[in-house]
């Protein structure tokens, strides 16, 4: 379940919205931040890197519950909604917050675990595939869990698990389209090797042939001049 933590990120209001402010704020050590929802207005800030990034890197992650404290504004409970990674530094480059109001319910992503090891890759030989890996709920934010987990040991070969085969608990909605299939067991087909076809040679002319054809061409030449002579 997402969980409160104490903690409290202390961050300013920014007062530059272009691209040469968000690089500025980044080479300070900041990130910049956008805080809305919970009936109040949408702040631009910008917060330390570091605390952030440890929230990011704690149990709940991104799914944490955290006090964002901006000054001359307040304080509100907030999770981060989304974000911006740099896919080559892999720095947190930006970070969307909303903020929580008790008995609200707010919409989430969260991985999925699949469980067991099916009865087709145990006794088929089959390949478990998983062809999604996040689901998107909707309930409050202490209902959140970790993951959800989906048992996938009774999937035989060719069998397919779709999102409306997940149980949740009745405080949890599961917003994805039930028809997506979430996982599946597959046969690996190995292809078959083609055996290489080696042509054979046929036989060599006799070396004899050639050299008695020359001498029977010399010997001719021979008997034609002798004839002349």
């Amino acid at each position: 379940m997402a969980e409160r933590k104490d903690i409290t990120v202390k961050a300013k209001v920014r007062e530059g919205r272009g691209k040469n402010d968000a690089r500025r704020t980044r080479r300070e050590g900041l990130v910049p931040v956008t805080v809305y929802g919970g009936g109040g207005e949408t702040v631009a800030a910008s917060a330390p890197l570091s605390e952030l990034a440890a929230i990011l890197r704690s149990e709940a992650g991104r799914n944490t519950i955290f006090t964002i404290d901006i000054e001359g504004l307040g304080a509100s409970e907030v999770m981060f909604h989304d974000r911006q990674i740099d896919p080559v530094r892999s720095r947190l480059l930006h970070a969307d917050f909303q903020r929580l109001v008790k008995g609200q319910k707010i919409e989430v992503t969260v991985p999925i675990h699949l469980v067991g090891e099916p009865v087709g890759v145990r006794e088929e030989l089959g390949m478990l595939e998983q062809i999604i890996r996040e689901i998107e709920i909707r309930c409050e934010p202490r209902e959140i869990p970790d993951a959800i987990d989906v048992d996938v040991s009774n999937l035989g070969v060719h069998d397919v698990l779709h999102v409306s085969d997940i149980q949740v608990g009745e405080n949890i909605e599961i917003l994805n389209d039930p028809d997506i299939v979430i996982a599946t067991v597959s046969i690996v087909k190995e292809e078959p090797v083609a055996t290489p076809v080696v042509e054979a040679e046929g036989p060599a002319e006799p070396e004899v042939i050639g050299k008695g054809k020359k001498e029977e061409e010399g010997a001719g030449g021979e008997g034609e001049k002798g004839k002349k002579e």
